[in-house]
């Protein structure tokens, strides 16, 4: 017969996973909307003008959330919040633009998929946390999956593009490491944290703007929307879940949701028309399955669920300003 104890118990763990399974969902929308950028910059954006588009993504929606939550950083934050900012989004937007421009496409997203793998390198070092071998091993797996997907006989490499790839890769590893390592201040929300590095990415991108592109394109009906997109979901909101995700998850299970990025892009181009051929369906499979394989191995999945636990998950969230449920 099974007491109320061991019902409670029962209970416990399961909630603990849909708890989990509810954060990886919302994060998960922040690479999946990366993943329309592509399609919405070629189909609805003037071209010629990527570097002013990755500025509207930023600045507007960084001083939109500074305006919503009305607080700045204080002391050791400003300078913490330059450098996420800067790597996150600052540096991001112009190297991987610079590998757009000199890559093709598939070669790009390739790049990207390796970000897993980074993290999980500096996890080592600055979090002394030490991967599995079952998340190296599906790491690699994602990029070759991802690779099968987005690599065609027509993809060539070039040394400044792949540099440039490999360099914005890598600073948003490093930045997410580091936000995992600084978390944020108390009583500070993810909305705050990503206004502020909003805001410090399209001021660093400000400059750069006006001195490689000059003045900014004429806009019409369709740019609006898609500027507004790329501003809204593309930037507030999913940088917001992006570090509401990163402070609730392991590295472990919040490096691999980028995968989700290039596997978005195959999907809107499949509904632009585009097709699949038998081996890139088998690299998409292979890819959502790397996805899935850390999520469900991640490290707080692999803890019992603790009355202490959920009394230290409570007392975080009130420390939390604005939350997203």
């Amino acid at each position: 017969m099974q007491t109320s104890t061991g019902r409670s118990q029962g209970r416990a763990p399961r909630a603990s996973y849909a708890r989990h399974a509810a954060t990886v969902a919302l994060t998960a929308l922040a690479p999946a909307s990366w993943g329309t950028t592509y399609a919405v910059t070629t189909e609805l954006l003037p071209p010629g003008h990527p570097l002013f588009a990755g500025l509207m993504r930023a600045l507007p929606a960084g001083l939109l959330a500074l305006a919503l939550t009305r607080v700045l950083p204080r002391g050791d934050w400003w300078w913490k919040a330059a450098i996420l900012g800067t790597l996150n989004i600052g540096a991001l937007f112009p190297l991987l633009f610079v590998a757009a421009e000199r890559l093709p496409g598939g070669v790009a997203g390739t790049l990207s998929a390796v970000q897993p793998l980074l993290v999980a390198g500096l996890a080592i070092v600055v979090l002394h946390d030490r991967p599995t071998a079952w998340i190296w091993t599906w790491g690699a797996l994602g990029v070759v999956g991802v690779g099968l997907v987005v690599l065609g006989p027509e993809a060539r490499l070039d040394a400044v593009g792949v540099l440039a790839g490999l360099g914005g890769t890598a600073g948003m590893a490093v930045g997410v490491v580091l936000t995992k390592r600084w978390g944020r201040p108390a009583g500070i929300g993810p909305l705050t944290l990503a206004g502020w590095q909003l805001t410090v990415g399209g001021l660093v991108l400000l400059p750069v703007t006006v001195v490689f592109e000059g003045a900014p394109p004429s806009a019409d009906a369709e740019a609006v929307a898609g500027y507004l997109w790329l501003g809204g979901m593309g930037g507030l909101i999913s940088f917001t879940l992006w570090f509401r995700g990163i402070g609730k998850l392991p590295v472990a299970a919040s490096a691999p949701l980028v995968l989700l990025s290039p596997l978005v892009a195959t999907v809107v181009g499949l509904a632009l028309g585009e097709m699949l051929n038998p081996l890139q369906a088998l690299g998409f499979a292979l890819a959502l399955a790397a996805l899935l394989a850390v999520q469900f191995n991640a490290p707080n999945l692999s803890r019992p669920f603790t009355r202490a636990t959920s009394k230290n998950r409570i007392r975080e969230d009130r420390t939390q300003g604005e939350r997203i449920p």
